[in-house]
């Protein structure tokens, strides 16, 4: 049977622990006891945990060896800020694909009551990643930043950087990771509700991003955010 893995909040050496909410809901949800054996990821590796001691708001556990881990591509989310409840699905499920990384992005669209509540929502989302790590089996969390502004985000560094445009009809986003290739990765910038504006496609173009389309349905965003990272992934796993 295959055991659950948990993401460690603390490593020591040969221990390593859970703690606060984290901890709570292996001990009360799941009633967890001494002696039990979990895989902990430590952030280097995965390793056999066994349960050493529960208490209040936190659990200890023995590492014993280390277990085999997937290696997975990096893949950065540049993901405009929409309706917070849509936008933690899609954050969900985008790690359980393998995102390693996301950045929130306020964009033109982007509903003005939801830039105001936005930085508030960043430590949600990131106990949303570490959970959706946890079920998928990653070895550790999504980097999830606190809201940018579209200019800091035309920023994010690496060789390959593709925007999402509904209004790109030669090269699909396959093909985009295909052709160009991706050494240190990839960069993927999914619009808000309505798409990017103009003004952000060329603003885009003129930093060096590339465009490329899903094809020619019209997504709802976080149904493009969670089919693109799944077209990037069987893209990367390919080459």
């Amino acid at each position: 049977m295959t055991r659950r893995r948990f993401i460690a909040d603390e490593v020591s050496n040969n221990r390593a622990a859970l703690v606060g909410e984290h901890a709570d809901h292996l001990a009360r949800v799941l009633r967890a006891r001494i002696g039990q054996e979990f895989d902990v990821a430590t952030g280097d590796s995965v390793r056999r945990g066994r349960i050493a001691s529960l208490t209040e708001g936190r659990v200890e556990f023995d590492l014993g060896e280390e277990v085999s881990a997937a290696t997975l591509p990096e893949i950065t989310l540049v993901l405009a800020i929409f309706k917070f409840d849509r936008m933690e699905w899609a954050i969900e499920k985008c790690t359980e694909l393998g995102v390693s990384r996301i950045v929130p992005v306020i964009a033109r669209r982007t509903d003005s009551h939801l830039v105001a509540a936005s930085v508030k929502r960043a430590e949600r989302w990131r106990r949303i990643g570490r959970e959706a790590a946890e079920q998928s089996r990653r070895t550790r969390p999504p980097e999830i930043t606190v809201p940018l502004k579209f200019q800091q985000a035309l920023d994010v560094a690496t060789n390959l950087r593709i925007v999402l445009a509904e209004s790109e009809k030669l090269t699909s986003l396959l093909d985009a990771v295909k052709t160009h290739g991706a050494t240190d990765g990839v960069t993927l910038a999914v619009g808000p509700e309505g798409g990017w504006t103009e003004g952000e496609l060329q603003s885009f173009h003129q930093t060096g991003w590339i465009s490329a389309s899903l094809g020619n349905s019209i997504l709802r965003a976080e149904t493009a955010a969670i089919a693109a990272v799944a077209v990037v992934v069987s893209a990367l796993n390919s080459l």
